[in-house]
This record gives C-alpha cells, structure tokens and sequence, in this order.
C-alpha cells in the first residue's frame, strides 16, 4: 500500500479513505497481503485529475458507478480501464486478390501488400483480402490513378498516421477534461454529447489543412519565376 500511494502522490491514509468509500476496487489478497496492480494506480490517477478540476468526491464516486454499471462512455472518456470507444467505425471493403490488382492497376506488389498488412489497412479472411476503410481505399485509387506511386501513397499514409495519432490524443485530452465529467454531472448522456462535439475536431484538423496546403501552395508559386524552376530566378542580397 505505500508503494502505491507514493506512486500515485498521495498519502496511505488517503488510500485507506479511498478504499473504504469504494472509489477504488479491493485490492487482490493471499493471505494478509493486498495485491495492488496497474488497474488501481490509473483510478487514483483519474481521481486525482477530477479533484484538480473541481470535482467533489461524491461526484466522483457517482462517475464510478456509472461505469461499473455499464456505462462504458464514461469510461473510455475518463481514461477507466475496460472501456470501450463509442467513436463511429469505417466501412471494411472484401475484395478478391484478382480484384485488388485490377484495383490498382498492377502496383499491388508484394512489397506495397507487406505495408498495407503492417499499417493495418489490409486483413486476409479466408480467399479474400478486407480493407478496413471505403474511404481511404478509394483515396488511394484515386492518387494512384493520378500517377502517385502505390508505394509513395503508403508511405506518406505512415508518416499522416503518425501526425493524426497525436491529433487525435489532444481532442480525447480536451474532452476528457472538459466535457466527459461535467456532462454527466448536468444529467446529460457523455455519449450524445461526445458524438455532438466529433465533427468539431474533423472539421478544425480539416481547415487547419486547407489553410496550411494553401500557404504551401503561395510559398513554392512565390518561389518558382515564370518557366523557371523552384529555388531559381531570384538574386542573391550581397
């Protein structure tokens, strides 16, 4: 029990009070041991997260209850263990290998289905191939229609996952923090009103890109004379 209020900043008699109004499970116990795991020092964590936001214990208590009871909403915005996303999923796509070759006009490679099985874009079931999003199946056809290379669209797709990953942990951060709790405190469903606030995010990331691409665009125009090339045509300050 020490190690674990030391952990999680707090005081064993804290713990102990913890405990005994249920805001955290019993510890697992052999004999007169109490085994404290992983689970425990990510509720005192979030517990010491709704206190700094104002929260009261008794609130805190029901937010708890909530989640147990089935409320898993609740908990995946709360960062409880055990819940489960409500996020809308994309649409998977089955094609016959003969069909996705035919799909990408012969780029699907061995190497290019290597990347797409270790992004996760690709699943084998049974005799078919399963692309997990319509989506981006046919924003890939498309750049590759355009000249892209196959090989080129995937790598790029790794380095844009890798950007929207932390995009998308500030939007979860923000609601966590600001909406999950509070909604739920006013007698509103955090479901509803998380599902609300999701074409806020979509929409910032998506002006976000279009006025970032326009200033990429106006930079290499204001870098590139008439029939030149980028980076020539402009002297040199001496």
């Amino acid at each position: 029990m020490p190690e674990l209020a030391e952990k999680a900043g707090i005081t064993v008699r804290t713990l102990r009070f913890y405990r005994e109004r249920k805001l955290i499970p019993p510890p697992r116990r052999d004999g007169r041991i109490a085994w404290y795991n992983d689970h425990h020092l990510a509720r005192l964590r979030t517990i010491a997260g709704l206190l700094e936001r104002g929260h009261t214990l008794g609130g805190i208590a029901e937010l708890i209850t909530a989640f147990e009871s089935g409320r898993r909403d609740v908990g995946e915005l709360l960062g409880l263990p055990g819940a489960v996303a409500s996020w809308p999923s994309e649409t998977p796509v089955r094609l016959t290998p003969e069909a996705l070759a035919d799909y990408f006009h012969g780029e699907a490679t061995a190497e290019n289905l290597t990347t797409s099985l270790d992004l996760g874009y690709l699943a084998v079931d049974g005799d078919e191939i399963v692309h997990l999003s319509r989506r981006l199946l046919d924003v890939s056809h498309t750049l590759v229609e355009q000249g892209v290379p196959l090989a080129a669209v995937l790598a790029a797709a790794r380095e844009v996952r890798e950007h929207v990953d932390a995009i998308a942990e500030t939007f979860v951060t923000l609601l966590r923090t600001h909406v999950a709790a509070d909604a739920l405190e006013r007698g509103e469903d955090v479901g509803e009103t998380v599902e609300r606030l999701r074409p806020l995010a979509t929409s910032v990331v998506d002006a976000e890109l279009t006025m970032a691409m326009n200033r990429r665009m106006r930079a290499e125009t204001d870098e590139t004379p008439p029939g030149g090339h980028p980076g020539k045509g402009r002297s040199s300050p001496v």
